[in-house]
């Protein structure tokens, strides 16, 4: 058991650096047995630092030191102090040059934290904290300096060499080996330092900005995966393109390059003009990707290269604004993924996350808000709430002024900031500033941690015409903040009339203005509002917090009638949804409280009926409102949940509606039958999900002329998104000797492929018939499987643990247990994917006490683990403590 706590740090406590690095050179050799790391740094006193004597303290970890040099003159090992994490120099000049060799082991590193090798190539990930993995150096965001990187290798074993920048200079050197040296021209944090080696092949590409210049573009990747790279280039294109014409934002070096790389810890990261991808989010073709794919790898494109100026060109003073980045990113790559695909779609993904993941993190020992006030381990903080919650925050603002006024603050924002490493107060700031707007109660979004409650009730005055809505607000308790204070909140409204009609809104204020749109944006900075609404001759529906317009949980006493009604008329398609949604909710909930009830809903049959039939209606939509809502989403909801029951309940409603629609669901499949070329298209993606969904309802009722259905799609696909929908189909099915048969048949034919051995991995770890605990441990011992990349361990335990809930949540505590186990193994080798596996026993609290005592237990046996990472400390006691 680990009895030494790691240090806490804290944003209270942010000191501008002592010390500034103007320039960085560096010299790589790369060997087979490791690599030497010349650095000359270019130091100077911070004039802006009280600490005008202060020594200069470098960062590091694992390094092996092999020299020092001041100024040309190599120190004595009295003339600095080497620990565990720091090189400390006490007596340093105000301006000098400091010259350390180090000698590090990029084959042995399996935490793929700062240099390391995968499938033979050297490869980096700096982000957070780990370029002192690579060399000395004051290892923070706020010391942004200029690079020149030299890069020597074997020639035939390393032909490319790449790094940041434009490549000014290259040549060979003696006994086989070459170099190239990389310049680039902007200062940069140390965290986006990139290098890569080894033997790739390139896609190249050009691109010609709005002012005329013409860009490089690169993709590397290993020569199997040359035929994967189309997608990823295109997706580039279109983003550089769309960067440009929504922000004006245009690219600056004259090259940029994207390496995939197969193990990676993220998905992706910006490094400067040299983003590296995990596999999985950029190779991608019709045989291989499915349609969720394609468009997650369009994202992911867009997301990386949007950070060149919402991250890099402004980067984040500390890792407490890492959300001032990240959550701005996020929402330039979902509004970039809404213009280029279905809005609604988009929205609904977006916030199907949000209330499943995001919001159990609000809810959990882990909540934090988006800006945090503390961190043991930075890369604990790499989650949802900085992500996602981060994203709505910028939406809110968005929504609050406009996108003109918003686009002119994100103008003013980029001028006034580009080249520094700022907080997310700067970026309100220039929103408030561009904008005439006071931001002063918003900001409360980046303080407070939680999901705010919002308790909706009306009335309607049927003598005077006005209808009443009184919005109460309220924010829970957190670990380390109670007592919160109202927040700004936008809160989207609409109200319909008995045929669907959209009423005006007369909206009374008490300052007496009246306006009467059919949509309106109500303001909330108190803990109760009460609107009143004019002119109305009859009780309207409320089409409540539309577009999702915060990140919120709403509580309004619909009606089943009412929700029928929404999610046949809103104009909303979001609210059409997520009316669907509600519904569904009810029903399996009622089912779960009164398990013997006969009769499910007939309205939810009849409105499933009327959208299978529905051709006029967007049929991306119809996809998602055919989709019942997920286990981990009904889980969230519940108090105490009782998973296996909640679990049975979801299950025969999905069972009675595919055997009550069962005719209209053969006429779907028929309906969306493939024509033509495959495309990736709304019209298209929409079109083979609606097939593939109403097979996976056809074969949860062991139909038949279901189970032809899939065999027959799954011997003719001419795509990934049809052939897993069918293979999908059959895992979860209770046909046994089918789902061996088309498991066996389907490794066979891609076992060469690792991105599609994972997606094999995948679909049998999320299935309660083909991932029972016995399947997850046989195929940990699948040859296939790396405990060595990420991806694979993710699509088995994380899968399993993540998505299988009904087999992870067994009454036995096997579930626990395993993960437990799998957790320890890997704090070992990768404690950062260790942290990140433990979530789901982190919610311990949430459960019933059958299942709660025996996640407690799990995660005691992970605390008292000999040897505990810091990573996995910070989760796991902050777990047991809450």
């Amino acid at each position: 058991m680990r009895t030494d706590q790691p240090k806490t740090i804290y944003l209270s406590e942010y000191k501008v650096p002592a010390h500034l690095v103007d320039t960085v050179d560096l010299r790589f050799e790369l060997f087979e047995d490791g690599a030497r790391v010349h650095s000359t740094l270019s130091v100077r006193r911070n004039p802006e630092s009280a600490e005008v004597s202060a020594p200069l303290t470098l960062d590091g970890d694992s390094l092996k030191l092999e020299h020092v040099a001041l100024n040309g003159e190599e120190l004595a090992a009295s003339d600095y102090e080497e620990t565990e994490d720091q090189l400390v120099i006490a007596k340093v000049p105000a301006q000098f040059e400091l010259t350390v060799v180090t000698w590090i082991e990029p084959q042995n590193n399996t935490r793929l934290e700062g240099l390391y090798k995968s499938s033979g190539m050297f490869c980096t990930q700096c982000e957070a904290e780990s370029f002192r993995c690579i060399t000395y150096f004051p290892d923070r965001p706020d010391v942004m300096a200029r690079y020149r990187t030299r890069i020597e290798a074997d020639k035939s074993s390393c032909p490319v060499l790449l790094s940041n920048g434009n490549d000014v200079e290259k040549g060979d050197l003696e006994n086989g080996r070459h170099f190239v040296t990389w310049e680039d021209p902007f200062p940069k944090p140390s965290y986006l330092f990139a290098l890569v080696a080894g033997d790739l092949v390139e896609k190249k590409d050009t691109f010609t900005t709005c002012s005329g210049r013409g860009i490089d573009l690169r993709i590397f990747v290993e020569p199997r995966n040359a035929a994967k790279c189309e997608h990823a280039m295109d997706s580039l294109k279109r983003s550089m393109r769309w960067d440009e014409e929504t922000y004006g934002r245009e690219y600056d070096l004259d090259i940029f390059m994207i390496v995939a790389v197969d193990d990676f810890n993220m998905g992706a990261m910006e490094n400067k003009g040299l983003n590296i991808f995990n596999s999985s989010c950029v190779l991608a073709s019709q045989e291989t990707a499915t349609d969720l794919a394609f468009q997650q790898i369009e994202a992911i494109v867009a997301h990386e290269y949007f950070h060149n100026w919402s991250g890099n060109r402004v980067t984040c003073r500390d890792w407490f604004q890492l959300s001032l980045k990240e959550g701005f990113t996020v929402f330039r790559d979902a509004t970039f993924s809404a213009d280029v695909g279905s809005p609604t779609v988009k929205r609904i993904e977006d916030v199907t996350l949000l209330r499943t993941a995001q919001f159990a993190e609000d809810a959990g020992p882990m909540a934090h808000p988006v800006r945090p006030a503390s961190y043991m381990e930075i890369t604990n903080f790499y989650t949802l709430t900085i992500y996602e919650k981060g994203a709505e925050v910028v939406r809110m603002i968005h929504t609050l002024l406009g996108p003109d006024l918003f686009r002119k603050g994100s103008d003013l924002y980029f001028e006034r900031h580009d080249g520094q490493a700022v907080t997310t107060d700067d970026f309100v700031k220039a929103m408030e500033d561009a904008s005439g707007r006071n931001l002063t109660q918003f900001r409360l979004w980046y303080e407070q941690a939680g999901t705010p409650m919002l308790t909706v009730s009306d009335d309607y005055d049927a003598k005077q015409g006005i209808y009443r809505l009184t919005i109460q607000q309220s924010v829970p308790d957190t670990p380390g903040q109670t007592g919160k204070q109202p927040q700004h909140i936008p809160f989207a409204l609409g109200l319909l009339g008995a045929s669907g009609e959209a009423l005006p809104l007369r909206l009374e204020s008490a300052q007496g203005a009246a306006n009467a749109p059919e949509e309106s944006v109500l303001e909330l900075t108190e803990a109760s509002h009460t609107f009143e609404f004019h002119g109305l001759a009859q009780k309207p529906v409320p089409s409540l917090l539309r577009h999702f317009s915060a990140p919120v949980r709403v509580v309004y006493p619909w009606s089943r009638e009412q929700l029928v009604f929404l999610m046949s008329h809103d104009p909303d398609g979001f609210n059409r949804w997520d009316a669907g949604q509600r519904l569904a909710v009810d029903v399996i909930q009622s089912l779960v409280s009164s398990p013997d009830v006969s009769e499910i809903e007939p309205r939810l049959v009849e409105a499933c009926r009327a959208l299978l039939g529905d051709s006029a209606l967007d049929q991306a939509l119809v996809a998602k409102m055919l989709q019942l809502p997920s286990e981990a989403y009904l889980i969230e909801l519940a108090d105490s949940p009782d998973v296996a029951a909640i679990h049975r309940a979801r299950e025969q409603v999905l069972s009675h509606l595919a055997t009550s629609l069962r005719d209209e669901l053969v006429a779907c499949y028929h309906r969306n039958a493939g024509v033509g070329t495959y495309e990736i298209t709304p019209e298209s993606i929409a079109r083979r999900s609606l097939r593939n969904t109403a097979l996976a309802w056809l074969l949860m009722i062991n139909d038949d002329a279901g189970r032809e259905l899939a065999l027959q799609q799954l011997s003719d696909a001419d795509n990934m998104t049809d052939r897993m929908g069918a293979l999908r189909a059959l895992v979860n099915s209770d046909y046994a000797d089918e789902r061996s048969t088309a498991l066996a048949d389907f490794y066979e034919r891609f076992q060469d492929d690792p991105q599609v051995v994972e997606q094999w991995f995948s679909v049998q770890s999320s299935s309660d018939r083909a991932g029972q605990l016995p399947q997850i441990q046989a195929l940990l011992q699948h040859p296939a499987f790396d405990w060595k990349n990420p991806n694979k361990i993710r699509s088995v335990v994380g899968v399993f643990a993540g998505q299988n809930l009904s087999a992870f949540h067994n009454p036995d505590g096997s579930g626990y247990s395993f993960l437990a186990d799998q957790v320890c193994r890997l704090d070992d080798s990768n404690p950062q994917i260790a942290a990140r596996l433990v979530t789901p026993l982190t919610r311990w609290q949430k459960f019933a006490p059958a299942y709660s005592s025996l996640m407690r237990s799990a995660l005691e046996r992970i605390r008292d683990k000999p040897g505990l990472s810091a990573d996995l400390y910070e989760v796991v006691h902050k777990s047991l403590e809450a």
